[in-house]
Order: structure tokens, then sequence, then C-alpha cells
């Protein structure tokens, strides 16, 4: 074969690997947009003012003849959803490594999530069983695609790409949600000029969420394209025997698994701060609706620019010392957040874009260096677990925070307490050996990690 063949050959090698990776960074601005409009902003309040509808006198609403408090159901489905999530991500994630046919499956799981999540549009009245019905199906799909998606990170990246490649993935979707929220909130504020209710309003945006990841997911379904796998035609286990198979595997790459627990630890506490930032905005700082919502844009924006340029620090310094450093700043921003004087909008949104700046990064970097410690064939089986880390096991730290305030009455003491997350978790990251860890997994160790 001749040089030019070889080189022709290496183009056309790159020209479709990148041409991959395009597609695969519009799964993130597909389904980004489900968990910035419909869970961080608008689907809470609403299902739960739909519920408080159904209520009987003492506030309980009866799913399958259960009493529960009316301002609790939107909690407990997110909870019920997590339980399924759970049991269906190794399985999905064992069958996709078996099988080789993972764009099957991620269709399958996008679209049944886009389809609920659209669906969300007919959650007007008395409705609420079908408003936690739908939440659970979207909350599940989304979780179990996010597994199918991150395995192809080691299939489309070289090692040294990845932490460039996952952070470009987690901006795309930064910036699918920031634009999504920005129409949103203009039709939600001005819903009397566009002649709709505010009820209406809140339901076409829930909907417009799910017709947006539909119609994006076309983008990577036309462009991923299945390998074959090395444990092709294995079957998958069942749920907890799955997980149970993974985590036994794990323990044979010792330093994978604690790698991943680092990443439970910090990332609880990341999960946390995302969703009692604006509990602590509304109850310890009195803060309006308006300015909350200002604030999620403000981190979405923000977090764009993050991703991409904590991206571009680990190239000098490694994805391990960015995420590192990152903890750091997390560390800095909690201490600060806890000073933060009541009635005082601007700081919550100094506080707002430091949290941003440092949210998108941390995430897509521990993705990226994760992928450097699944054994090849095993991306999707091992990446169920990482997203159970991220999502199933995220408990520690709203349990803590609600521990806290209940023994001191302060959402100050609440907030400060996360700090042992990030200080715990930099100690277990920086105990890893990251070099060794890829090297155990059988993996080629990049120049720098």
């Amino acid at each position: 074969m001749g040089t030019e063949t070889v080189r022709a050959q290496a183009t056309d090698e790159v020209t479709e690997r990148r041409r991959e990776q395009r597609g695969w960074y519009f799964y993130d601005w597909a389904c980004s947009v489900y968990s910035t409009s419909v869970l961080t902003v608008f689907l809470g309040p609403y299902l739960t003012s739909v519920a408080k509808h159904s209520a009987d006198a003492d506030g309980f609403v009866h799913p399958l003849g259960i009493p529960v408090r009316a301002g609790s159901f939107f909690a407990y489905a997110v909870s019920a959803s997590v339980i399924l999530s759970i049991f269906v991500m190794p399985m999905a994630g064992a069958a996709a490594d078996r099988t080789g046919r993972k764009k099957p499956l991620l269709a399958l799981c996008a679209y049944l999530g886009a389809a609920a999540t659209t669906g969300m549009f007919f959650l007007d009245g008395d409705r609420y069983l079908l408003g936690g019905l739908l939440l659970i199906v979207a909350n599940a799909s989304v979780a179990v695609s996010m597994v199918l998606y991150n395995s192809y990170l080691p299939q489309i990246a070289p090692p040294e790409e990845r932490d460039a490649v996952s952070s470009r993935g987690w901006a795309f979707g930064y910036a699918a949600g920031s634009l999504m929220l920005v129409v949103n909130l203009v039709l939600y504020s001005a819903h009397d000029s566009f002649g709709v209710s505010e009820s209406t309003a809140v339901r076409i945006c829930l909907a417009s969420a799910g017709i947006w990841w539909g119609a994006f997911t076309l983008v990577p379904l036309k462009r991923l394209r299945d390998r074959p796998t090395a444990s092709a035609g294995q079957a998958p286990g069942h749920g907890w025997r799955q997980l149970a198979a993974t985590v036994r595997d794990m323990r044979g790459k010792p330093l994978t698994l604690a790698f991943l627990f680092a990443y439970l630890v910090y990332n609880d506490g990341i999960q946390t701060v995302i969703s009692q930032a604006s509990v602590y905005g509304s109850e310890e700082l009195g803060l309006s609706q308006s300015t909350l919502i200002v604030a999620v844009l403000l981190v979405q924006v923000l977090a764009v620019g993050g991703a991409l340029g904590m991206g571009r620090l680990a190239r000098t310094y490694g994805a391990k010392r960015t995420i590192l450093g990152s903890l750091v700043a997390w560390t800095v921003t909690l201490g600060a957040g806890y000073f933060l004087p009541a009635g005082a909008p601007v700081w919550f949104f100094v506080l707002a874009a430091g949290i941003g700046l440092v949210l998108g990064g941390s995430q897509a970097l521990s993705r990226s260096l994760f992928s450097h410690l699944v054994p090849s064939g095993k991306e999707a089986e091992y990446f169920s677990a990482y997203e159970m880390s991220d999502r199933g096991m995220s408990w520690l730290g709203p349990l803590l925070f609600g521990l806290t305030y209940q023994l001191t009455g302060s959402y100050r003491d609440a907030i400060i307490s996360l700090v042992a997350f990030f200080v715990i978790g930099f100690v277990l990251l920086a105990r890893v050996p990251v070099r060794q860890a890829v090297h155990d997994a059988g993996n080629p160790v990049p120049d720098r990690i």
C-alpha cells in the first residue's frame, strides 16, 4: 500500500471521526432542554399546583390509594423515576455492549422521553397522576439515554481528544438549555400578549422541550455508527443482578472503582447545590421567583464558557489536576455563599456566576477522565454505574442539607455543610493514580491526564 493511500485513509478516518463527534454533541443539545426548562424551572411548581388543585380538604392526594401530601408529589415522582432508572440502566448498558447496537436503544429512550415530555401539554385540571407518570417515564428515559450517549465517547475520540470532545458536548447542552430557556421565559413572562393563560404558557414550554428533544435527536442518530464489541452475543443480566455483575467486574479494576467512588462523593455535592440553590435563594435570602429564574439562566450561559475553558486548562495541566482545581473553586464558592446578604440579588447573581463557571467543566472532565478507565467493550455497562452515581445515588447531599437545616434552623448552615463533599471528594480523587488506573484498564495512557 502506497504512502499516498495510507495518508488518504488517515484523512478519511479523521474526517469521519469529526463527523461523528459533531453528531454526538447534538444529543447534549437535544436533551439538555429537558433538564433545564422542564426539571429545573417549570415542572416542579406547575405539577405541584395541579396536585394541590386535586387535593382533599387536608391537602392530600391519593395516588394508588396512598395518601400523599400534594406538596410532596413532585419529589416522590422524581424518586420513583430514580428507582426505575437504577433498575433499567444496567440492563440497557449491558445489552448495548453485548449486541453492539447502541443506536436503536438510544433512539428508543430518546423518543420515549421526548414523547412523554411533549405529552405534558395535557397536564391541566386535576391530571396530577398523568403528570407523575409522564415525569417518571421522561426522567428514566433521559437517564438511560445518557448511559448510551456517554458510552460513545471512548469510541469516537482518541485519548488525547476526549477532554475537549466531552467539554464541547457539555457546552452544546448548556447553550441549548440557555436558548430554550430564553424563549420559554419570553412566552411565560408575556403570555397575556400572546393571548394565552399562564397555565397554557407553562404547558407550551413543557411540550416544546419534548419537541426540541425529538427533533434534534435525528442528528446523532444519523451520524453515530454502531460497532461490534468483544462481548457481543453474551446475554445481559436483569436489573440488580446485572448491576452486581458490573460491580464485581469493577472490583478487578480497583483504581477505576476508586475514581468512581470519589466522583460519587463530590458529584453528590454538585447535584445538591444545583437542586437546593433556589431553596437557599428564596427561603434564606428572600429572593423572588423571577430573580431565581434569571440566576438559572446565568448559570446555563456561563457553564458553556466554563466547560470550554476548563477543557483548555486540561490540555495544559491534565484532567485530574483541573478537576481538583474545580473542587477548590466549589469550596470557595460555597464559603462565599454562606455570607451572602439577604435581599441582594446582585450578590446571588455573583454566586450563580461562580457556580456556572465550574459546573460544566467539573462534569465534562469527570466524564472524559472516566472514559479512560473503562475496559474496551464494556463502555455502556461501566457508564451505567457512572450515570447512577450521577443521578441515582445523589441522596446523601440532600439528606445532609435537610438534617442540618432541621437541627440548626438555618439554610446558611445547611449550604456550608455541603463543603464536606468537595473536601472529601478532593482527598479521594487526589489519592487515585490515574495513569496507573488507565494502564490497568488496558487502555493507552495519554501524555497528559
